[in-house]
């Protein structure tokens, strides 16, 4: 049996999600794999399983969720590797600058 908690921390790295996010934000995840389109959230490509991201959940597709950056000039998202299983949530950034996200 496996316990995990409900709130984990990531560290966001790289500028596919900027100006909602940049590089050195640190967040606080909730999870859950119910996002609504619209929610930034963390989750796994299928097609690559061993990169974490963050990203913003868009629409359902194949049983998962197409993601992508804000930054429309990175496209490290959906639209290169498929669609993603979300793992979280994003809820807050808790630094340099604490506030949730809209």
């Amino acid at each position: 049996m496996s316990w995990q908690l409900p709130l984990f921390a990531v560290q966001v790295r790289g500028p596919s999600m900027a100006p909602t996010l940049r590089a050195g934000d640190a967040l606080l995840v909730r999870r859950s794999t119910r996002p609504r389109p619209g929610d930034v959230v963390v989750a796994r490509f299928r097609s690559r399983p061993d990169l974490l991201i963050v990203k913003r959940a868009l629409h359902e597709r194949d049983g998962g969720w197409w993601v992508q950056g804000d930054n429309e000039f990175v496209t490290d998202d959906s639209r290169a590797f498929g669609v993603a299983d979300v793992i979280g949530l994003v809820v807050f950034r808790y630094w340099p600058c604490p506030g949730r996200l809209s």
